[in-house]
Parts: structure tokens; sequence; C-alpha cells
């Protein structure tokens, strides 16, 4: 390819039309019917020295590196569909040059292309794509956040619903708690009673009582039922017991105050609370270890405080996979007052460590987290004027250790 082909190809065409193309922007090509022959019009040798700052202005090297672009096959395409439409990357100013390359319909040889440097088309379409990426992500995250406020307003109806239920159940689980220590009361007194008419019956001297006695004594299972029975009734004051104390746990763990003062708490009731209530999702696979300190009263609302250790003790529960440990731990110091949760589960590496209180990020399944547990942890603790602090290594387990002032802070005005 070269200026003489050039000007042979010249007069394969009329010169009105390649004046023409001499005053249009775009950029064509023409090519010669039977040879290797073509016509470029200026914005096309323009175009080619664009994309070969290297080469002088209208060297032929220019024209062929552009005319290479077109990749292998693509004029056969074009033989058979009349037209082919491609975009490639042009070296070394990786431009994006748009190439439609048109041939005569049933194999003839006339044939034309035309191309366009759309690299920044191609940059708006790729930014448009990303604002587009983004949007759908914004979308999704703002429709886990419709899901979750749904859920948390379900969740809320439903602390209301257990602190309610909670209250009617108290009041007769009280009563037959009372009824069952009368009880014993009573049993005792006659099991006494009934052994002080054995020993009268048995130094009367009457046999035939005696015996008539020891036989119904017999058929009746007496010593077994006397022996049974306060056993029977101890083991249902224990069974009401922790029916009242899970009911207590309830009502304060659902106690729902946003708008009552910060009051103090005793954050070892509130850890046993929250542990009780969590405990059946905890007991079969975890043991658990207390190294509890005196701790002070702390001002806080329990309710939130309970909130965050219940995230943090499922957290723990669910990074041991088959059998482990939770070690709790209290302690006070330089005014402040902290619980430790310690687990030996699979641990954290960093890049998830430095992320775990964005809101949104979750390492669970999808369908299993939303990501706003820990976030809604970080949030309470704010809130607060306290801190959560994290320590994690992989395959070890994690260490997250709530710390709150004692008192809080004086806010002025």
């Amino acid at each position: 390819m070269n200026h003489e082909a050039q000007a042979r190809g010249e007069h394969q065409w009329s010169r009105d039309l390649l004046a023409v193309l001499s005053l249009t922007d775009s950029a064509f090509v023409l090519f010669e019917a039977g040879s290797t022959g073509f016509y470029a019009n200026p914005a096309a040798q323009h175009l080619a020295s664009q994309l070969q700052p290297e080469v002088p202005p209208g060297e032929p090297l220019a024209m062929e590196r552009l005319l290479n672009l077109i990749p292998e096959g693509a004029w056969e395409t074009a033989a058979k569909d009349g037209r082919w439409l491609g975009e490639v990357v042009a070296d070394p100013t990786s431009a994006v040059v748009e190439i439609k390359l048109f041939a005569a319909p049933g194999g003839g040889r006339e044939r034309f292309a035309t191309f366009a440097d759309v690299t920044s088309r191609s940059t708006r379409e790729r930014e448009l794509q990303c604002r587009h990426d983004e949007l759908e992500s914004t979308y999704q995250r703002l429709a886990g956040t419709q899901q979750q406020l749904l859920q948390s307003e379900k969740m809320a109806s439903i602390g209301q619903l257990a602190a309610g239920v909670a209250h009617e159940i108290n009041n007769p689980v009280g009563y037959i708690q009372s009824n069952l220590a009368t009880l014993q009361d009573y049993v005792s007194a006659l099991f006494a009673m009934m052994a002080d008419y054995a020993d009268t019956v048995a130094g009367s001297g009457d046999s035939v009582t005696r015996a008539a006695l020891d036989a119904k004594r017999e058929r009746l299972d007496i010593d077994f039922i006397t022996g049974d029975l306060p056993q029977l009734l101890e083991e249902s004051r224990e069974g009401i017991e922790r029916v009242t104390k899970i009911v207590q746990d309830l009502k304060d763990f659902s106690r729902i105050g946003p708008d009552e003062p910060m009051r103090p708490s005793d954050l070892e009731k509130g850890l046993e609370s929250t542990l009780n209530i969590v405990w059946n999702d905890l007991k079969y696979k975890v043991r658990v270890e207390k190294h509890y300190s005196a701790l002070p009263l702390v001002e806080c609302h329990a309710s939130e405080i309970n909130q965050v250790l219940m995230n943090l003790l499922i957290n723990a529960g669910q990074s041991i996979q088959d059998r482990g440990t939770i070690a709790l731990a209290t302690g006070a110091d330089d005014g402040e007052a902290w619980i430790s949760i310690s687990d030996s589960g699979c641990g954290m590496p960093r890049e998830v460590l430095q992320r775990i209180f964005e809101p949104f990020y979750t390492t669970k399944p999808i369908g299993h987290g939303t990501g706003l547990g820990l976030a809604l942890c970080y949030s309470i603790m704010a809130k607060h004027h306290g801190r959560i602090e994290v320590s994690s290594r992989l395959g070890t387990g994690s260490t997250f250790r709530v710390v709150l002032p004692v008192n809080q802070p004086v806010t002025e005005g």
C-alpha cells in the first residue's frame, strides 16, 4: 500500500465523491476493486497520525497501521452480511477505535471502511455502567435496609408482646410457686403425723390392727410415696423457679424505653440474663467459662447493652463449628467497666477484622445475615460513650471487649 496505489485508486472514483469525502470530518477509506489500492480522506489520515504519534503525519506507515486494526475475518463477515461493526484498542495510545466495514452484496468487490475515535464515548459508557452498578448496589442495600427496618419493627412488636406475656405469666407462676412451697410444708406435716400414728399402733400391742395396717401400707406402697413425694415437690419447685427466672429475664431484656434517662445498672446481671435467653442456641456445642470480678453499677440503657451482649454471644456461638468454649470475663478500672466475650471459633483474617463494623458487611452466606448486627452494636456503644475492642487470629478464635464508662459524661445545655 503506497502513494502510487492510492493514486491508481483515485481514478476509480468520481472527483465529486472524493471532493465530498475530503470535506467531511468522518474518516473514510475507499478500497479499489480488484487491487490493494485505497483512498483515505484527510480525516482518515489525520486519525492515523493521531493513533501513531511516533510516525510523522502523512507517512504511509501510519495508514498501514490504521488499516491493520481491522480484525481478521471481519471483511468475510462484511461480505456475507453487507456490513461489520466493532471496536478495537489501538496501541500505543490505548485509544478505542470504532470500525465499520461495508461490502457490496453478492460478492462484489466494492467496499469501504469508516474509522472513528470513540475513546471519550467508551469512557462515558464505562462511567455510566459504573454508575449503574453503583445505583444497583445502592438499591440492593436500600432494599436490605427496608427489610431490616421491617424486621426491626416486627422484633420491637415481638419484644413488647414478650414483655406483656411475661407479665401475664408471672402472676400464675407466682402463686404456683407459693402453693408448691405450702404443699411441701403440708406434706412434711402429714408424713410426720403418719409416722406418729405408726409408732402409736406399733406400741399398742394390737397385733390384728397392726397386721392390717402393715398390709394396707404395703398395698398402697406408702414407703415409696414417702420417699418419692418430697423429691417430686422439690423438682417442681426448681422447675417453677427456672420459669420465673426466664420470665424475669424476658421482662428485663424486652424493656423498651429509648426516651428514658440512663440509669445505674448491674452489667453482670444483664450478662447472665442474656446468656440465659440465648442458651438454647449454645448449649449443644459450647462450654461456658466465667471469670467475673466485682463490677460497680454502670450508667446505661440496660436493654440496649443486653442487645449488644446478645449479638456478641450469638456471633461467638456461630463461629464455633462443632464443640468449643466461650469465656466470659468482667472487670473495672480507671472509671470504666468492661465485659469480654472470647470464643475458640474460626477467628478472622485481618482484612475481615478491619471491616466488621461496616453496615451491610457480612461473611455469612446470603440469607443468613444482613451485616447490621455489629454495626448496631457499634452505634449503641458510641451512644453510651463506650467502645468495642476486638482481637482475633484466624483458626484460633476472637475476643470482643465491651467497655463502658461507669458514669456518663455530663453534657452541657
